[in-house]
């Protein structure tokens, strides 16, 4: 089943994030959120320019939507493991949009039921990588996927962004759900943005304190402002 238009997807397709809110929720360079994104220019020395891997509607700008930040979630796994060059990553996702026909083949539910051993394999054989190593990317895709929580027709609705394992079994407690604070970072069950726990933090609460308020671990806190400090600075 290919991703469906429906007006309950509309705030999945809001351009609501800069290059720069993307690679710090996503944990990625800029760079390589601003080339997957909106692709690069020529280079000093006459080189081709690179288009961009994703896709974005005209009326996006230089903004990104929710269904983006989901596609890039799962293109990173693949490209931090592996290192794999841009030109390589575009090859194999554009193999993968002939077999599933979408403008986020990477976010559709179809890929994740049928086409991540597809891609898995074509990969592999672009990079020449043994049996081994396609399994290895396919369970890394996989466990991306495993954050992505869908609605009943497959369209994604919530993206958990730090998952403590690597098979995606323990999803953490911060996510992004387009429906509540403005498609930013929230806690889990509370709609809570995580910049207001590092504002707390910044104020001079202490850490058990804010922990307290919100029911959470000390451990849980500090994994908040750990991850949400760089941004707000």
């Amino acid at each position: 089943m290919l991703m469906k238009k429906t007006a309950q997807t509309d705030f999945r397709e809001t351009p609501l994030y800069t290059a720069t809110e993307a690679a710090h929720y996503l944990r990625v360079p800029v760079s390589t959120v601003r080339a997957w994104a909106f692709g690069q220019g020529h280079r000093k020395d006459g080189s081709r320019q690179f288009k961009s891997v994703i896709e974005l509607s005209k009326r996006q700008g230089r903004q990104l939507t929710f269904i983006n930040l989901v596609e890039l979630f799962v293109l990173s796994a693949i490209r931090r493991r592996h290192g794999v060059a841009l030109p390589q990553v575009r090859r194999a996702l554009d193999y993968l949009k002939k077999s599933f026909p979408s403008p986020h083949p990477l976010a559709d539910h179809e890929f994740q039921t049928n086409g991540v051993d597809l891609f898995a394999k074509k990969f592999g054989e672009y990079l020449n990588l043994s049996r081994d190593g396609q399994i290895e990317i396919k369970q890394l895709i996989e466990a991306r996927l495993r954050c992505v929580m869908r609605d009943a027709a497959g369209v994604p609705l919530k993206l958990y962004l730090s998952p403590r394992s690597a098979e995606g079994a323990n999803l953490g407690i911060v996510l992004i759900d387009p429906r509540f604070g403005f498609g930013r970072p929230v806690i889990e069950g509370t709609g809570i943005r995580t910049e207001v726990i590092v504002g707390r933090f910044s104020a001079g609460e202490t850490i058990d304190s804010i922990a307290e308020d919100y029911g959470r671990s000390r451990d849980e806190i500090e994994e908040i402002v750990r991850g949400e400090l760089p941004l707000a600075a």
